[in-house]
Order: C-alpha cells, then structure tokens, then sequence
C-alpha cells in the first residue's frame, strides 16, 4: 500500500509577505506616541494593516494607542472599524463603533459599521443599522455613493431583495446612481443575486455613464454564471472595440463560463485570443485553460500547458489532479498528488476531494482511509466538497455506514444552524437532539451552494427522506428561485428515483440555462423514459437553449436505453453539424451500448475502429458487458484483451470475462481467471443493496443474515417464492455462477441483495408508499423477472437503482420493457 505523509511547507508565507510583514512589525514596534502628530502616523500604519488584511499587527497597533492614553479621533476610529470588518472580526468593529460616542461618529462611521455588517453575512444588522443612521442623524447626516453600495450588498442576499428595490428608488431619488462606478456594480450584483434579475441588471449596465473595466467583467461574469454565455460573449466582443482591454479576471470569467456550461470549442477561440494578448503565463489563466482542456476529455493538452507555466500554485496543481481523475486515470493523479506534496505546495479542499475520487475507483482503499485521516488533520473533513468525496467513496467500497457518517457531519456542521438573536450572537443547537427537531431550527446562515453540496451527498446514497427534509429548508430559507440549488434538487429527485418530483421542480422554475435541461434530459433517460427525455430535448431546442456536450451523452444514453438505433444515429451526426460539438469518447461509448445492447456486435467493433482516437477502457468495457448478455465469447476475450491493455489492474474486466465464460459452463476458465486476480492481488468488488426506512438506510449483502430482523426477512422471501412460482416464476439459474447443483442455484438465487432488501421493506413500509432499492452493481436478471412477479402479488410499486439505470416496476411491468 502506497504510503501518504503530507509534507506540508513550514510557513503558509511566501517570502515577499514575510519581509512586508517584518518591516509593518518594527515600524509599529518603533512607533513612538510621544513625538509630533503621532496620530497622523498612526493613522498610516493601520491603513498599511487594512491593505495587508493583517488582523494580529492590527491588533498590535490598536492595544499600543490604547496603552498610549490619546484620545483618538474620529479618522483612526473610522479606520480601526475598517480593519476589524474586513478581517472577520465584527465584534471588535461593533464595540469601536458604539464606544465613539456621537460627536465622533460620522458618515465614514456609518458606511463602515454598515459594510462591517454586509461584508459579515449580517445584512439584517446593515439595514437596520442605516434606518438607526437615518432617525440618529436628523437630516445632518445624509447616504453617500459608500453607504448605498454597502447596502446594496446587503441586499444581494435573496431574501433582502424587495427591500434593495426599494433602496434602489431611494437611491435614484437622492442622485447617487451615476455618482461611482461601485454604485451601478452593487446594483448589478443585487439584481442577479438577489433577484436573478439579468435583463434589470443588464439595464443599469447600459444606464451607467462611467464604466470601467471592473463593470465590464463583472455584467460578463454574472451572464456567465447564469449560464447565459451567448450574452456573455456578445459583451466581451463590445468589450474588445471599447477603450478597455480585457484583462485576466475578464478571460478567466468567460473561460470557467466555458468549463461550467461545457463549451469547450469556444474556448480553444478564447485561448487563441490569450496567446495573442500575452496572458497565456498569468498563473489563474493558465490554471483555466488547464481545467478547461481536463474537463473536454484532453488531459494531455492539460498537461502540456501546466508544464508550460512558470509558477504553479495549489490551483493549477487540483485542475491537473482533476483532469487525470475525470480521465479514469486515477494511479496518475495520485501520483501527481504525492508530487505537488513534494514540490511544498498545500493541498486545499478542493485537492483532497479530486483526490478521494480517484481512491473510489481504486480496488484498494486504503490510500483513501489514510487521505481521510490527513482531511481530519487539517480541519477540511466537514467541507461541502471533502465530505461529498467522502461519502461516494465509501459508499463506492460498500462500507454504507461510514458514508452515512460522513454525511450525518456534513449534515450537521452546515445545517444545524443557529438561533440569531437581535443582537446577532450565535447559539448552536444540541447536535444530539432528534434530527426532526434540529430540522426545525436550521437553514440559518447556509449558502446556496451549502445546500447544493448536501443535495449532492444525499443523492449520492439514495437518501430521498433527508433529500426532502433539505428541500424544506432551501423553501424556508429563500433560496427557493436559486437556480444553482434547483438543478441541485432536479439531479437530487431523478436519483433517488423520484422522476416526478424532478420534473415539478423543473416545472416550477421561473428561468432555466443549460444543465437545467440536461440535468432533467438525464434524468428522463435514466429511468428509461426516453420519449420523455427526447421530448424534453426538442422543447429545449425549440426555444433556443444551445445543448453541450453531456446534454449529447444524456440524449444518445435515452437512446440506448431503449434502442432507438436511427434516431441515436441522428443525434450522433448532428452534434457537429448542427452544434458544432465534436464528439467525445463518452459520445462513442453511447454509440457502442446501443448497439451491443441491440446485438449488432459486428457493427458495433466496426464502429470501434473507425473512431478518430483510440478508444478508451470505458469503450471497450461497454463492449464487453454486450458480449455478455449476448454469450459471445470470441468478441468477449477480444474486449476484456483490449481494456487489460489500457487497464492491467482493472478487476471489473476479469469479472465480466468470468461471467461470461461461468454463462457457457466454461468452469476451468472460470477457474483460471479467478487464480489469476488471486495472483495480482485484484479484489472483486462487492455486490450489495440498500434501502431506506424511517431515515435510516439498510445495506444488505449476498446471503446477509446480520441485519435484526433477518429472521423475518427470509420468512418472507419464503413466502413471495411460493406467491410468485405460483404465477408461473421459474428461477433462472444462468445466473448463478457458480459450479453447483441446480437446487442449489436456486437457493442462491433467494439470497440476492436486491431480493432481500425488497423483502424487508415489504415488512417495514405502508403499502400505498413505493418501494426504492439501490444497487452498486447491475441488477441481476433473475431478480429482475421475480420483482415483476412480487410487484403483482403485493400491489406495489418497486423502483430499483442499479449501475446504469432505474427500473419501476408496476404491476408487472417495468420501464425498461425488458430491454437492458
């Protein structure tokens, strides 16, 4: 086992801050009060302080005036409230405040206890601190282009947003709209923030008669990140024929936009355009364009151009480790991983949860448990994207418990919230308080993306109580318009196999971009309603939403799903020609399932060959799973040959060539291979159920007998088989693949895990409420057939998530037609 020890630098300090940092400290040390106009320089020190962000030699300088006995004046005041606002300290920025006295306080006074406010998450306390400003003042003291954009900040949160409308006409009134440029940014920022309000926002863009640079990136990045890149990039081509340049926040904006919404031909234009304007060496742009390449499937020009820049920093570092984990190259990025430990460079959050990924595709969990250890050392194991990392790779090992713990601490480190009193001081609930208590008092202070994160965890184990129970809260707390938390929920609801819950929430949405309707497209083809997914496809297209590559993998994967041959074909062929988008190896891997599952092998290896790039493990992988179900053993070896070549430790593929030769009664080879993993030390990966009952979920494996009700679970396995073979089930012992005699095999048949975790929710849960399996592996076509059965004999509806798809199953009938 590969052994990680983190060598983390010495000092978080790059040597430039130590010396700026050292010289702050003896001007302060050496600051003597007693001299000529002490307060002047004092004065310069701090702002020296607030432009470092250096809270402790603030700090130092505050306790040294305080010591010195001078009274102070309203300027260093005004600055002391600055410094603790911007470095998180509001409580200290309070206290000076209300210390001042009123003769001292003025309007710097005010805009800095307001911004203090606004810039701490506290934009209640802002706006009721500028009423407070308003009745205190009387008519002396009147808002200033500073106070408003404060404000407005405060007012870009979306439950504030109906009193920034009305902050924005008390603005107009008074003639600050056009007095600076950071009034019309606030505004752009409150209306798409808070409102998602882009054509308002868009308005003020055009109304504003001083622009510069910084409002020309901000209009492009918030047009970006609604997914709105066709009026993102009309901007910037308005932009390039102005007086300003484009510089690197600008490109970095457009290119992520690029990255998030999966228009990557766009940007290979955009990096062209880097090259010619001589930012290709800026470390944030390079990092981009790395992540950029990494996400369009080319991890190898990822690597060309981080071996290009001249810095790197843990940014460019996690794109890179992103790119070889997306790629399925997974040893490479953890070696990469080790590297960048070397190089001295501090993984982040966002590093440990690429990492951790790529321990879940790793037979060998170990290097996983050990980076778990470092994530808890570092303080990062309660981080959004850590712990969802977390719980997909235990629940990927089998080990559902300890996923269901790291989403438990996820769960309550962002959602047991807090009481906010009127003075704004925080009070944490009892964590070991019932968890529909803690529900009750939760969602305060938790961002949209808090809340997309644990949408995401829940999805991840199929917990669709706790996936409803966060949804109340996202209503609750206002962020029910959040067009980040409601794609969230339509990804949530689709695979916890609540097809129709997704589609109220996308029914429900005011305004839709992109992974909106892929996310649903998706969900559609997942639970095997392709009509649906391509009918949803077609809206989209007629109403003028571009569709990206995954929209692509989404409709090809409907497709498949049921075998709809010509029209996969007609959307293959189209992604160039009608969208410009060239197909990905996913695309092909698409092609290929179709047309193995339809058992046109012949034209699916003929369709291998002519690829314009090698294909990949996953190709070859989909190919061999059809020459499984069709028996063909030839092809079959010719697959497993292909992917050992790419993949030599891969233990799916041994598996897959097992079953296949195990279906034939080819013992020996079975045999063989079996002794062969056993050599190489690959270890199958486990099958196994889960179900969720009364908020808890219920692992069971093959031939489990641990759970508590065990006993009562196999009487009513013992049961259903009498009821089902009584309506004519006969157990299919083609699967079973083991050299056993044939009532044997039957008996094992009725130790699945699918069969099992039915028959406890069969006794566990009311009859009109359906029932929701989940499986890691493939669901086993024996239990396939004796669900249909069970759902006949029982009148209920059973959802099975497996690998690749649901299946509902009703009255026995499933929506797979038999057909997967």
């Amino acid at each position: 086992m590969v052994s990680l020890s983190l060598c983390l630098p010495s000092s978080i300090y790059l040597q430039a801050k130590d010396l700026k940092f050292e010289s702050l400290r003896k001007a302060i040390s050496r600051l003597d009060l007693t001299t000529t106009s002490p307060l002047i320089k004092s004065s310069l020190l701090l702002k020296a302080c607030i432009r470092s962000g250096n809270l402790e030699l603030g700090k130092l300088l505050h306790h040294k005036l305080i010591d010195s006995g001078l009274p102070l004046d309203s300027v260093l005041l005004n600055s002391l409230i600055t410094l603790y606002s911007k470095c998180g300290d509001w409580e200290n920025a309070l206290s000076i405040f209300r210390n001042m006295g009123h003769h001292k306080r003025d309007l710097v006074s005010w805009s800095a206890i307001i911004s203090c406010f606004a810039n701490n998450s506290m934009e209640s306390r802002a706006l009721l601190t500028f009423l407070h400003m308003l009745q205190c003042s009387r008519n002396i003291i009147y808002p200033n282009e500073y106070c408003f954009t404060a404000l407005l900040r405060s007012c870009s949160n979306p439950l504030f947003f109906t009193t920034g409308l009305a902050i924005f006409a008390f603005l107009l009134k008074t003639g600050y709209f056009d007095s600076h440029v950071c009034v019309g940014c606030a505004l752009i920022d409150m209306f798409t923030k808070g409102g998602l309000d882009i054509q308002s926002a868009r308005m003020v863009f055009d109304k504003m008669q001083h622009k510069n640079l910084v409002t020309w990136t901000l209009m492009i990045t918030r047009y970006s990140q609604l997914g709105l890149l066709d009026d993102a990039v009309d901007l910037f081509c308005r932009l390039l024929v102005s007086e300003y340049t484009p510089d690197k926040f600008t490109l970095t904006s457009l290119l992520s936009a690029c990255v998030e919404l999966e228009f990557f031909s766009l940007g290979k234009q955009l990096h062209s355009w880097v090259i010619r304007s001589g930012l290709a060496s800026d470390v944030f742009v390079g990092c981009t364009l790395v992540d950029m390449y990494a996400k369009s499937a080319a991890v190898e020009n990822s690597r060309k151009i981080f071996n290009t820049m001249l810095h790197h920093n843990v940014m460019s570092w996690t794109a890179l480790i992103s790119g070889y984990v997306q790629s399925r190259q997974e040893q490479e990025a953890i070696k990469l991983f080790c590297n960048m430990l070397h190089g001295h460079v501090t993984p982040n959050c966002f590093t440990f949860s690429s990492v951790l990924k790529a321990c879940a595709s790793l037979p060998d969990f170990g290097i996983g448990k050990q980076l778990h250890g470092q994530t808890i050392k570092l303080g990062l194991s309660t981080i959004n994207c850590v712990g969802n990392s977390l719980i997909n790779m235990y629940a990927r090992s089998g080990t559902m418990e300890c996923a269901r713990k790291a989403f438990n601490i996820l769960f309550e480190k962002n959602l047991i919230s807090y009481n906010t009193a009127a003075d704004a001081n925080a009070k944490a609930l009892d964590s070991d308080e019932s968890f529909n208590h803690e529900v009750e008092h939760t969602g305060v202070g938790a961002s949209p993306f808090t809340y997309a994160c644990l949408l995401s965890g829940a999805a991840c184990i199929g917990t669709i109580v706790k996936g409803e129970q966060i949804h109340a809260l996202i209503v609750k707390s206002g962020f029910g318009t959040n067009l980040c938390i409601n794609n969230a929920l339509i990804s949530m609801y689709s695979k916890c196999g609540n097809k129709e819950a997704a589609l109220q929430v996308f029914n429900d949405m005011g305004y839709r971009n992109v992974i909106t309707w892929t996310s649903i497209i998706s969900g559609f083809a997942k639970h095997g309603f392709a009509t649906k997914a391509l009918e949803l496809f077609y809206e989209m297209l007629e109403i003028g939403v571009k569709p990206n590559e995954v929209t692509y993998i989404a409709v090809l994967s409907a497709c498949s799903h049921v075998g709809l041959i010509d029209e996969a074909w007609k959307h293959f062929n189209s992604m160039h020609y009608n969208h410009s988008i060239s197909p990905r190896m996913e695309h092909y891997a698409c092609m290929v399932d179709l047309l193995g599952r339809s058992g046109l092998l012949l034209e699916a290896i003929e369709f291998i060959n002519s690829m314009p790039f090698d294909a990949d493990a996953l190709v070859w992988r989909t190919f061999l799973g059809s020459c499984r179900v069709h028996r063909n053993t030839k092809l079959g070896e010719h697959a497993a040959k292909k992917i050992l070549e790419r993949e030599p430790h891969d233990p799916a593929t041994y598996i897959l060539l097992s079953n296949l030769y195990a279906s034939e009664g080819r013992w020996d080879d079975v045999a063989a291979l079996r002794k062969s993993m056993k050599q190489k030390k690959l270890i199958k990966e486990t099958g196994y159920s889960w179900i969720e009952v009364d908020n808890q979920v219920h692992k069971f494996h093959v031939g489990d007998t641990s759970h508590p009700q065990a006993r009562k679970i196999y009487d009513e396995l013992d049961e259903l088989a009498l009821k089902i073979k009584n309506l004519g089930y006969i157990p299919n012992t083609d699967f079973v693949l083991h050299d056993v005699e044939d009532e044997q095999k039957e008996q094992y048949l009725f130790q699945h895990s699918e069969k099992i975790a039915v028959a406890y929710a069969l006794i566990s849960t009311p009859k009109p409420k359906p029932i929701r399996v989940f499986k890691n592996l493939r669901v086993c076509g024996d239990c396939h057939t004796a669900i249909k059965y069970i759902s006949i004999v029982t009148g209920r509806e059973i959802v099975v998530r497996d690998a690749n798809r649901f299946h509902h199953i009703k009255d026995g009938k499933c929506s797979c037609n038999d057909y997967w």
